[in-house]
């Protein structure tokens, strides 16, 4: 632990853990990334929208994003044990700086392979970072303050994210060409490299470069896999977060044609739109340290995925932008509750050694299902409707939450 984070012994405050060096810098770093990415995303959704018109081919961008951390997802986590978390994230962050700049080149229809290629690259860059980003973060807060970081951490990552969003479609509405967006993200990167560069960590925080045991990589992959099946929470929030994947990956594939197809609203709405869920979020992330005081991680993770996926059923029945922005309120004041007890259950249940790998087995089985989540909705929506995907995603999501139930029974005594 940093000498400036705060003490593990009692639980402090929003404010006072904002006021810790060290997680002030990572959590700034955060910010300013996920505004990149989160502008990024959707113009991209845009301009595939706007150079095909197909959902199949945002589909395809949607898996282009998603399917590296199937691919690397595992073999990074070994290495963000072995190597300087801080390192990884700086050198991820720049790398990520430049791969974006290629999007500028995306310019027809016959260039769209460029963006899934771009797309892809970016994310299997992504499994680096995430993964040391959640694994740092106990070193700098401390076991009992964890809960709150990981709040703070989600709320303001979905604040970012609506000013991304809120950007991309103020500039969509209004230029032609969209590739002055993309400059702009590759500036975030190194302003968040800037950031972490300034993260000290003493060099008992840091990982060796060899493991201790000499095991090769695979036999810290399979490690982390059995730390995961040997416990029945941490494998409560892998089942359960698989399958609620199978219903959440559809929005990021169907939200945009949606909002201005079915419900016929120009770009400039999403900022708006999305500004209504941040609502909910901001409101949970205040409140998550009372709900933390009256109910266990897995109550607060049952309880959320319930109410998501209603929600998200509750989508297919819209005729108003105003009714889905009442909606992604109410998800957004459920979903911060679930992100931050599933990451504080992995947290504190994972030595720090494993972390990275534990980490990184869990995201390649719930970008697993959300891969098999963007194909399912981006073929069957346009047979069956993107409404009619909406019903059955929440469907599922619902399941997720009974799930969860099951598996959670008992683990709490």
């Amino acid at each position: 632990m940093t000498p400036d984070a705060p003490s593990s012994s009692a639980a402090v405050g929003v404010r006072q853990l904002v006021a810790v060096p060290d997680f002030r810098r990572l959590w700034i770093a955060q910010i300013v990334s996920d505004f990149g990415d989160s502008l990024t995303f959707i113009t991209l959704l845009f301009l595939v929208q706007r150079l095909t018109g197909s959902t199949v081919a945002l589909a395809g961008l949607a898996i282009s994003i998603t399917i590296p951390s199937l691919l690397f997802g595992v073999v990074s986590g070994v290495f963000v044990d072995r190597w300087d978390r801080r390192k990884v994230m700086l050198v991820s962050d720049v790398l990520r700086g430049v791969v974006v700049l290629g999007l500028v080149f995306v310019r027809s229809a016959d260039s769209v392979w460029l963006a899934y290629a771009l797309a892809f690259t970016h994310a299997a860059i992504a499994t680096l970072f995430d993964p040391a980003k959640s694994a740092l973060l106990p070193s700098l807060v401390g076991k009992d303050n964890l809960l709150a970081a990981n709040s703070v951490s989600q709320t303001s990552e979905v604040v970012a994210g609506l000013a991304g969003t809120a950007v991309a479609g103020l500039l969509a509405a209004s230029l032609v060409d969209l590739w002055p967006v993309f400059v702009l993200d590759a500036g975030t990167f190194l302003l968040s490299a800037y950031f972490i560069s300034r993260i000290a960590v003493r060099s008992e925080d840091k990982q060796a470069e060899v493991p201790k045991s000499g095991a090769g990589v695979w036999e810290e992959m399979v490690e982390g896999f059995r730390v995961i099946s040997g416990s029945r929470p941490l494998m409560g929030v892998v089942v359960s977060g698989a399958i609620a994947m199978l219903g959440l990956g559809t929005i990021n594939v169907l939200m945009v044609p949606l909002i201005i197809d079915d419900l016929a609203v120009s770009e400039s709405w999403f900022g708006l739109i999305q500004g209504s869920q941040v609502v909910g979020m901001v409101t949970a992330g205040i409140i998550v340290a009372v709900l933390a005081a009256r109910f266990s991680e897995s109550r607060l993770i049952v309880g959320g995925l319930i109410a998501v996926g209603m929600m998200i059923a509750a989508i297919s029945r819209v005729t108003s932008v105003w009714q889905l922005m009442v909606i992604l309120t109410v998800i957004g004041l459920a979903v911060v509750p679930v992100g931050a007890a599933a990451g504080t259950l992995v947290q504190t249940l994972v030595p720090d050694e494993l972390r990275g790998r534990v980490g990184s087995s869990m995201e390649t089985v719930t970008s697993t299902a959300s891969v098999i989540s963007m194909g399912f909705a981006g073929v069957v929506a346009a047979s069956i409707g993107t409404r009619s995907v909406f019903a059955i995603s929440g469907a599922i999501t619902i399941a997720a939450g009974v799930v969860a139930w099951f598996m959670f029974r008992g683990t709490d005594e």
